[in-house]
């Protein structure tokens, strides 16, 4: 049986850890941590026998809006893979922002059989960007649901011209040896 974590009191202090460490967890269809790398327990505050067998969620920062998650795993569930600009929870109540590159196994049959995440510092210029998006979605969840969070983003999706995917690919998409790194990091996990 998986032992209760407690969420953490939220401070405003980031943890700022080096764009050379990638961060990777794999989790099954319903979210729950089958497996941690060093980098996510050293990062994040949680040991491994602590954060095997939770949910996902349990590293959810308070600011980050739900429609972003519920948009991550419907491209996930669908086959689809993805990539999005998450604000995480560490054990401690503090938070640090990752580029997170989601990942899909399959069984022999095709079948999803797990999502891995291969998280890298998100830069402050992609933070900057997406903090202010993200706040006015979540004031509009807050109001309206998700379906207002879902549709404001549409909006301002429709405005730039740009699809989800395309937006983020835009945003986060790694440039040059970085690129090479994550996608050497996939075919290890994959």
């Amino acid at each position: 049986m998986v032992e209760m974590i407690y969420r953490p009191i939220v401070l405003d202090k980031e943890i700022v850890f080096s764009k050379k460490k990638f961060i990777v967890s794999k989790t099954d269809t319903k979210g729950n941590i089958l497996f941690v790398n060093k980098n996510f327990s050293e990062i994040s505050g949680y040991s491994e026998e602590e954060i095997i067998g939770m949910p996902h969620n349990v590293i959810r920062h308070p600011d980050m809006p739900r429609s972003i998650f519920f948009l991550i795993w419907n491209s996930l569930l669908a086959g689809r893979e993805v990539s999005g600009v998450i604000k995480n929870l560490a054990k401690s109540g503090k938070y640090y922002w990752v580029i997170a590159d989601f990942s899909i196994k399959r069984d022999n049959q095709g079948q999803i059989e797990s999502f891995t995440a291969f998280r890298r510092a998100a830069p402050d210029q992609v933070i900057e960007e997406i903090e202010e998006l993200y706040d006015t979605m979540l004031s509009i969840e807050k109001k309206h649901g998700i379906e207002g969070s879902l549709s404001y983003l549409e909006s301002y999706l429709e405005e730039k011209g740009l699809s989800y995917d395309a937006f983020l690919d835009e945003l986060v998409r790694p440039k040059g040896v970085l690129n090479t790194l994550v996608s050497g990091l996939k075919k290890v996990f994959s």
